[in-house]
């Protein structure tokens, strides 16, 4: 057991790391296993000395987050311990730099941890992009904030936003109005992101100006997109016919970004995800970037982390169960076809007559 103290700066950093109620200051207690208490700008931590270490550099990462104006959340003190613990905190100061874009709202898009920022860096690097990862880890949102981003920046004069049409398990039936009122709730967060990039007012007359277009990607057919940026989201739902369609339309002067997570296949049984061809298709072709995003990527409620990491351990121990039980149940089909099987069955019979 020992203590250390630690000076701060100023006494407004300090209320920036402890958080509404003290709320970072009591996680960083539960999750280390040790004591933090506050004097002033003086800060002692007491516990075993691995802990204490641990917590002194995430300490570190967040006063260095905190001078630089940066909104010190419960998600991000969770992000930062896990990189302490791999003593990596020190490439907190590359997160947030820089702005992707601002929105309607006047709030700044930034990268909220690393996997994000190097999505963020294949995206204006690469003419096309996949990033593939679990439910939160901001795919489309960044996506579409690129898309904004080149758009005002005229680096493209289009933005089209497209994905499959399949429906997630239920069948949605015939729904009222024209056709763009049908595939309309298959295209809502794709809308989403937009109205908050852009206000609901700028969307509608860029939209109007055939600027924008949100379409399901069986429009896509047929077409050359050339000067524009391209998302196509939830693509773990293209056959691989529809991913080479879509692949084969990007023309001069553009950028696409694919986005997809392949454990959320909704194709009847038996259907490839094109996600899945693609992925290992094109995983050598030159200014084409993977990007795989993780748990630890997940931007939404804390909780969506640990239900995608419950799924994906879940996923694991399965195929280790299958691959285990292989064996067994070979042995069980080798004894089962032993030629005088049916000749012991054939007696058990004449027994029982």
């Amino acid at each position: 057991m020992i203590e250390t103290t630690m000076q701060m700066e100023q006494a407004d950093l300090m209320i920036a790391i402890f958080g509404a109620f003290d709320e970072n200051i009591k996680l960083i207690e539960r999750e280390l296993g040790v004591s933090v208490v506050s004097r002033a700008t003086e800060l002692k931590i007491s516990g075993d000395p691995e802990a204490v270490g641990v917590a002194e550099r995430v300490f570190a990462a967040l006063l260095e987050m905190a001078r630089r104006g940066e909104a010190v959340s419960t998600q991000t003190v969770q992000y930062v311990i896990g990189l302490a613990r791999e003593g990596r905190e020190s490439e907190v100061h590359t997160m947030g730099r820089d702005v992707l874009v601002i929105t309607a709202k006047g709030k700044p898009i930034k990268a909220k941890t690393l996997g994000q920022k190097k999505y963020m860096e294949a995206i204006r690097t690469h003419t096309i992009t996949m990033g593939i990862g679990p439910a939160g880890t901001g795919k489309t949102y960044l996506a579409v904030a690129a898309a904004v981003a080149a758009f005002r920046d005229k680096q493209v004069s289009r933005i089209i936003l497209t994905r499959p049409a399949v429906e997630a398990g239920e069948k949605l039936g015939f729904l009222p109005g024209d056709l763009q009122s049908k595939v309309d709730p298959y295209l809502r967060p794709l809308y989403d992101g937009l109205f908050d990039m852009m206000g609901a007012e700028n969307f509608q007359k860029h939209m109007e100006k055939g600027s924008i277009e949100v379409a399901p990607l069986a429009y896509m057919r047929g077409r050359t997109l050339d000067d524009s940026f391209i998302i196509l989201d939830e693509a773990q739902n293209t056959t691989p016919e529809q991913m080479k369609m879509f692949l084969t339309r990007i023309g001069f002067g553009s950028k696409a970004v694919i986005t997809g997570d392949v454990t959320q296949i909704d194709l009847p049984d038996g259907k490839t995800s094109g996600l899945k061809e693609a992925s290992r298709v094109l995983m050598d072709v030159p200014d084409i970037a993977q990007c795989y995003l993780t748990d630890k990527d997940v931007v939404r409620h804390e909780l969506v982390q640990r239900i995608v990491k419950a799924y994906a351990d879940y996923e694991s121990r399965k195929m280790s169960h299958v691959r285990e039980d292989r064996p067994a149940r070979a042995v069980r089909a080798a004894r089962s076809d032993k030629p005088d099987a049916p000749r012991k069955f054939q007696r058990r019979l004449e027994g029982r007559r």
